[in-house]
């Protein structure tokens, strides 16, 4: 049991110390950089595109989804209960500073998100029945032929 723990102890040291901090956030400056920081350049139209469209008085047919739907859909997906607990334990023990590193990963992290979707829909395979289908485990088949892996 000795064994265990320690072996626990080990893999959490990684799994949730510098090395992987290191590892999300240095894959997500690569990923920015890759996209000549897309998430500053274009932040006006996206906002355009998503929140402002709340405004307008387009109307939309019972198939379709407003772009203010997609991105609700989009966040909620994306942040959970966890995230939420996560933020308030870091401030409580982090302080002032843990809201600085919160912020740096969340911008990072909009290149890796980004990129994410990016190679969702180039990778995605429409059905017979016309509905669409993508995600990791189509690019990871497809992009990367690591089938084994999107399983």
């Amino acid at each position: 049991m000795d064994a265990f723990v320690s072996f626990n102890n080990w893999l959490n040291s990684i799994v949730w110390g510098p090395p992987m901090l290191i590892l999300i956030v240095g894959t997500g400056v690569i990923l920015s950089w890759q996209v000549n920081f897309l998430q500053v350049r274009h932040f006006g139209y996206a906002m355009k595109n998503t929140l402002m469209k709340i405004f307008d008085k387009e109307q939309l047919s019972k198939d379709e989804v407003s772009p203010f739907q997609a991105l609700s859909t989009a966040v909620a997906a994306t942040v959970g209960v966890g995230n939420i607990a996560g933020v308030a334990t870091a401030i409580a023990l982090g302080g002032p500073g843990a809201i600085f590193w919160m912020w740096v990963s969340a911008f990072f992290g909009m290149g890796t998100k980004y990129s994410e979707i990016v190679l969702a829909v180039k990778y995605r395979e429409k059905s017979t029945d016309g509905t669409w289908a993508g995600g990791p485990m189509y690019y990871l088949a497809k992009g990367l032929n690591m089938k084994w892996l999107a399983l």
